[in-house]
């Protein structure tokens, strides 16, 4: 490594000098994750507003159409296939809806139950953000190898799993 100290390295070293009683190494990588997933924000973000979309309104769509035919979900569905909370996931569907991405109708087998759905502007919508959003991920990912990234992903993917409880569904 060189001499050069990053943003993280800087703060860690100024609190291990402050705080020599506190062990500030967990900050190397927790600091770390929390700018790198800043940085992959912005840059993920860039791609959403080309589509005239916002990351919750991306997420949202997207659950959609994972669907598949008839690319519907109930509103409380939604909530369990997206990054989007239950309370914010209703002023998603309105701007969608407004924007006729997608349409709220009664559900097809059983009249009671609304559910969300795509039309046909809103499929079109996300199938070109999402096409733009994958070659975004590759580009972004390609910064490391393709055994640096397999490897990362095993252990984020273990490390999630002890930290975040696993969800129904």
């Amino acid at each position: 490594m060189s001499g050069h100290l990053d943003r993280v390295a800087r703060i860690q070293a100024e609190w291990a000098r402050e705080r020599p009683d506190l062990d500030v190494t967990p900050q190397g990588v927790i600091g770390r994750l929390h700018r790198l997933a800043a940085v992959l924000t912005e840059q993920l973000t860039v791609v959403y507003r080309r589509h005239g979309l916002g990351e919750g309104e991306f997420d949202v769509l997207a659950a959609l159409r994972r669907a598949g035919a008839p690319h519907e979900r109930a509103p409380g569905e939604l909530a369990q296939h997206t990054m989007v909370t239950t309370g914010a996931i209703t002023k998603r569907i309105d701007r969608l809806e407004r924007d006729g991405l997608v349409a709220r109708r009664p559900a097809r087998d059983d009249g009671r139950r609304r559910v969300v759905a795509l039309t046909e502007a809103g499929k079109r919508v996300i199938d070109q953000a999402f096409t733009e959003h994958m070659a975004n991920e590759r580009r972004l990912l390609d910064a490391l190898d393709a055994d640096e990234a397999a490897r990362l992903e095993q252990l984020l993917t273990a490390w999630l799993a002890r930290v975040e409880p696993p969800r129904p569904g």
